[in-house]
């Protein structure tokens, strides 16, 4: 346990992304928060989710590119400007370990045992929660652990945004459904096939449900493709605030393994999500493990970004949109 001076020293947290661990990491930069109130805590991250951690009160948010020469320059130059008296690396990175190595803080909590860190939770399960394996950076720290879901700092002001949104793409429909067809472009292979989400979203339009694509800039030549047979594309539409206000307003969602999954499940309404190439019990969203959806095979899962040939992507080629759709009839939601 971290032996603490009476007045707290600046702290710093490294989470550098994806999208979907920023996320689960929030009640944990909270919860830092709340255990330093004399110090100053700041957080490290990329410029993509600076907007979103910016709305935790109190907290200092540092953005730096990941990459180019001249950013990790000034990177290096601002870690060895400061003078932190302890960091907490949510990341757990070869490139974090080293930023956490060049504080020279006295005091550094890390995931695994090395020079980088002093403080190291026991040997854990490896296939414990990405949230649960955070818990234990603080527990070793001496803090309380997080509680699951969104600090309270993300509020309604996103509300007359969407309602309008909703006006003018989906007026007088019924509850949509939220479809997120993408991922992030490193893992093709997390992408149920193409084929298999229209022929599902037809088939939920024609019970009733207006479906909207989500996602961002990336997903946005995939939409379209997708929206032009059926559906709303809404690639790049909305915040990641807006995305959860939006979500308060669906039936419910679907998604890949990916960061709008994450995002999704912050609003309250069954996420169900495709899990193959990932270890869902590492990677499901707060709340959903309930709503994976699954083919077990003995390849699954293979955490390969692109699925060799041979095995034909079926951890998620064997699901049928028909097997979506009587899940979604077992769970009266349709």
């Amino acid at each position: 346990m971290l032996q603490r001076s009476r007045e707290d020293g600046e702290v710093l947290v490294i989470k550098l992304g994806a999208l979907g661990d920023v996320l689960l990491a929030l009640p944990h930069i909270a919860r830092i928060l709340e255990s330093f109130p004399q110090g100053r805590v700041t957080l490290l991250t990329a410029p993509e989710y600076s907007e979103l951690a910016a709305a935790v009160p109190g907290l200092e948010v540092v953005a730096f590119p990941r990459k180019g020469f001249v950013a990790m320059w000034q990177l290096l130059r601002w870690l060895l400007g400061r003078r932190f008296e302890m960091v907490f690396d949510l990341q757990g990175s070869t490139r974090s370990s080293i930023m956490t190595l060049l504080t020279q803080a006295r005091l550094r909590v890390g995931r695994t045992a090395g020079v980088a860190y002093t403080h190291v939770p026991p040997d854990r399960q490896d296939n414990a929660h990405a949230f649960q394996r955070m818990n234990e950076l603080l527990v070793v720290a001496g803090l309380v652990p997080a509680s699951p879901g969104m600090p309270s700092v993300l509020r309604e002001r996103q509300a007359p945004a969407v309602s309008a949104w909703l006006e003018q793409h989906v007026p007088g429909a019924g509850k949509p459904v939220l479809m997120h067809a993408g991922s992030s472009q490193r893992w093709p292979s997390k992408r149920w096939e193409e084929a298999h989400w229209l022929d599902l979203a037809t088939q939920l339009e024609a019970r009733g449900f207006p479906v909207i694509w989500i996602g961002g800039e990336d997903d946005r030549e995939l939409n379209r493709r997708l929206a032009k047979k059926t559906g709303v594309d809404a690639s790049d539409a909305f915040s990641c605030a807006e995305l959860i206000t939006l979500g308060r307003q669906a039936a419910f969602a679907i998604s890949n393994d990916s960061g709008p999954m994450h995002l999704l499940s912050m609003s309250g309404i069954p996420v169900y999500a495709f899990f193959g190439p990932t270890d869902w019990q590492r990677s499901h969203a707060i709340g959903q493990q309930g709503h994976v959806l699954l083919n077990p095979v003995p390849c699954s899962p293979c955490h390969l970004r692109i699925c060799p040939p041979e095995h034909r992507h079926e951890c998620l080629a064997g699901i049928s949109p028909g097997m979506v759709l009587t899940r979604l009839e077992a769970d009266k939601l349709v």
